[in-house]
């Protein structure tokens, strides 16, 4: 197996070079990732968003440190040598960094993983806490693409509006709000859905 790839379906302008890369390895950063990526392509069709998936963490070292590494450039191809990488990973951040800090865009690698924050609480605000959401996500994205701050801020201001939405309904209803327990890929917005793994 490969290990790592490009989700062309849930990537937009693929084939294209992106203004950003969302990776993520694990399953909750790999839905939350996705649902960024669906926010993105509706409210900012013109970004070009490469998302990328990662099983294989030995994947992210290089091919000289570990048998299963990418060499710099086929690094390079997927995450790219000088645009953001926004990671969401189900652990530690310092990993991620530890596995990349020699590859060429590492200084635009930012990554959101466990921060030891939480409580007993919902699944959905855990990962709030922890700032590994979608919105926490699209506002990282609008952070760090040169230039979408300003054309972007009123979607970052819905994203804090939302954190905040969710937060409130989460206290009041002791459950995640049911626009994220039912959240599904919008294939009207894109791309199909992938097709069901066998």
């Amino acid at each position: 197996t490969r290990g790592i790839g490009i989700w062309e379906w849930a990537s937009s302008g693929p084939g294209e070079e992106p203004d950003v890369v969302l990776a993520c390895a694990g399953d909750i950063p790999t839905l939350e990732t996705v649902a960024a990526a669906d926010m993105l392509r509706r409210h900012l069709p013109e970004l070009r968003v490469r998302v990328i998936n990662v099983v294989d963490l030995m994947k992210l070292q290089p091919k000289e440190e570990h048998p299963h590494g990418l060499s710099d450039a086929e690094f390079d191809a997927l995450f790219t040598a000088d645009r953001p990488v926004i990671f969401a990973y189900h652990g530690y951040p310092w990993l991620i960094h530890r596995l990349t800090y020699r590859r060429t865009n590492h200084a635009n690698l930012h990554v959101r993983g466990y921060k030891e924050e939480g409580t007993t609480t919902t699944p959905f605000d855990m990962v709030m806490l922890n700032d590994l959401d979608r919105f926490h996500l699209v506002m990282d994205v609008i952070d760090r693409v040169p230039g979408l701050g300003s054309r972007a801020a009123l979607l970052r201001q819905r994203m804090v509006d939302e954190r905040v939405r969710h937060r409130i309904y989460t206290r009041e209803q002791g459950e995640d709000a049911p626009d994220v327990r039912s959240w599904t890929w919008s294939v009207s917005a894109g791309a199909p859905a992938p097709a069901p793994a066998e």
